[in-house]
């Protein structure tokens, strides 16, 4: 019996499905071709990216060349390549992701780093959560801390859930518009946040991937300065609490009015990207 990988004496070879794949995805535009399509022929073969470059020189059957193909058109289409995979890797975890949440960046790892510096014992709330993913890998690398989460959307509320359950790891996650109500009778040591705050009007300029993401996400009603959604939570914020929040690499100067003894964390790029200090 042949395995999945056999087709025949003129099945296509691996290496020609990923030139194909990878002439595609560059003739519109994406920014790694050559990596998405070795990505997304190595899922189909259930290998690792590492096993497929190392070994990966077989034939393709038939059914396994009509998988590629379904997966290279929504690549071509500008569907994330996380979507597409149904995973994510953040601060070294996969976590599950599609449609109903953002996909978790680099940059955003600077949020579990501020919550990492806080004494043991801890107590953090995360708001905007999505796939729970800087909640679940703050518990990761700092299970002594105290981490809740919460989202407006009861759909990234269930990816959340999801990750947590199939890591292992003991979150509690709630559905609620910004700080939930009974968190602000407690003691909080740190706010964490990846609010909305690219506008209506300046989407356009980044990737069009971007608009394959949750609107609620992405733009959600940041106005028309992109700070709307985090200036509401500050607002919410009981005077003194400590808020580690994400932002737009030109919202430094702002953040830090916003905040009290606030200090701006760059990015791998050196941008202006997450701000830390206190509600006034």
């Amino acid at each position: 019996m042949k395995s999945a990988t056999e087709g025949g004496p003129h099945a296509p070879m691996v290496r020609s499905v990923v030139d194909a794949a990878t002439e595609r995805i560059a003739a519109v535009g994406c920014e790694e071709p050559r990596a998405d399509a070795v990505a997304l022929v190595a899922d189909a073969l259930g290998l690792s990216i590492g096993d497929l470059l190392r070994d990966g020189a077989g034939e393709l059957s038939p059914e396994l060349v009509s998988a590629i193909e379904a997966a290279v058109a929504r690549r071509v289409n500008h569907e994330p390549l996380a979507y597409i995979l149904g995973r994510a890797e953040f601060r070294g975890i996969d976590f599950t992701v599609d449609s109903r949440v953002l996909i978790p960046r680099r940059e955003t790892g600077l949020l579990v780093e501020a919550a990492a510096e806080l004494p043991e014992g801890a107590r953090v709330h995360e708001v905007g959560t999505g796939s729970g993913a800087v909640a679940l890998a703050l518990l990761s690398e700092r299970p002594d801390l105290r981490v809740t989460a919460s989202d407006l959307s009861p759909e990234a509320v269930d990816v959340a859930r999801e990750n947590a359950e199939r890591l292992g790891i003991d979150l509690e996650v709630t559905v609620g518009e910004g700080l939930p109500r009974g968190l602000l009778d407690s003691e909080v040591d740190m706010v964490l946040a990846n609010l909305p705050y690219v506008t209506a009007s300046t989407i356009f300029d980044r990737l069009p991937e971007i608009l394959c993401e949750p609107s609620i996400a992405v733009t959600g009603d940041c106005g028309s300065d992109g700070l709307g959604v985090i200036r509401g939570v500050v607002a919410q914020a009981p005077s003194g609490w400590r808020m580690a929040l994400e932002h737009d690499t030109h919202h430094g100067p702002a953040m830090r009015e916003l905040l009290r003894d606030a200090t701006t964390m760059r990015d791998f790029m050196g941008g202006e990207r997450v701000t830390v200090g206190f509600a006034r």
